[in-house]
């Protein structure tokens, strides 16, 4: 261990920035767990999470809807934004000339920074009319609320699959060109498949980031608390719902509330869980 006090210093903050990290997560979890899973409990866990209704003045807390809203939702945004994002990523990491490069990672850096309720005016004044005008209802549905979510979530997916692609060593590349394979054929059947723990890693955490997304959601889905039939729906997903109703809510309806915000924190430790364990898995199929 180094005795140089500046080093100490250093070591120090980065331990206390840490720790205050781990604090903040634990303290949110207690937050959200104090109230809202001595209501889980009480409703039962199976009822709280498979009831079919949503009626908190009437005591039904019912979260099942909001469930599917949100994996719906978040299904038809990487449906649209996972064939792109690796396809801009393949693009930029393998094929762009310099200067254009850096202006199409310039451009997916402006579109991770845009806030997300500009997304979702964009989204109500230019998607919803396209689909209600294409396929009929309000527009506002599960459809709207995909595209503008896989907007969204494009530069996480692109940035980090690129990342993952650069990674590869290009002895990959001299190995498979000097056996006789094209440049596509080198990227397709070498460069990707040696890639694939980070460009997996790249999905799961885009699938988070579109779970846990809010005030875009509530401006283009509608936020009707039920089963959608079609993409063209209305759908309330969980992110929607606590947003939506803590503002007035009171008593057991704010405790089904914080309760749907522990559901939603499990599902992203969940997928994190799970982007970690690829990201682990790739390291060890490298190693071997």
């Amino acid at each position: 261990m180094s005795h140089d006090p500046a080093e100490q210093v250093v070591r120090i903050a980065l331990l206390a920035c840490a720790v205050v990290s781990i604090a903040g997560i634990l303290l949110i979890a207690v937050f959200i767990s104090a109230p809202g899973l001595p209501l889980i409990m009480r409703v039962g866990p199976l009822s709280f999470l498979s009831g079919t209704v949503w009626a908190p003045t009437s005591g039904k807390f019912g979260i099942l809807p909001m469930i599917v809203g949100s994996m719906v939702v978040a299904a038809g945004c990487l449906f649209l934004a996972i064939p792109c994002g690796i396809a801009c990523a393949i693009y930029l990491a393998e094929f762009a000339p310099e200067g254009f490069g850096r202006a199409v990672r310039l451009a997916l850096g402006v579109l991770a920074g845009i806030p997300s309720v500009v997304y979702g005016f964009y989204g109500l004044v230019v998607i919803v009319p396209i689909i209600r005008e294409t396929f009929g209802g309000s527009g506002l549905s599960v459809l709207a609320g995909s595209l503008v979510l896989a907007i969204m979530v494009l530069p996480t997916i692109a940035t980090i699959s690129e990342d993952a692609i650069k990674a590869v060593p290009d002895e990959y590349r001299e190995g498979s060109m000097a056996l006789g394979a094209t440049r596509w054929e080198t990227v397709s059947r070498v460069i990707v498949p040696a890639a694939r723990s980070g460009i997996t890693a790249s999905i799961v955490l885009g699938m988070g980031r579109a779970i846990g997304e809010t005030m875009a959601l509530i401006m283009v889905t509608g936020n009707a608390p039920r089963f959608p039939a079609k993409i063209t729906d209305m759908v309330r997903t969980l992110t929607g719902n606590v947003a939506l109703e803590m503002g007035y809510a009171a008593g057991d309806h704010q405790k089904a509330l914080l309760a749907t915000g522990l559901v939603l924190l499990v599902f992203i430790m969940i997928l994190n869980w799970i982007a970690v364990a690829v990201s682990k898995a790739g390291d060890r199929h490298e190693k071997a």
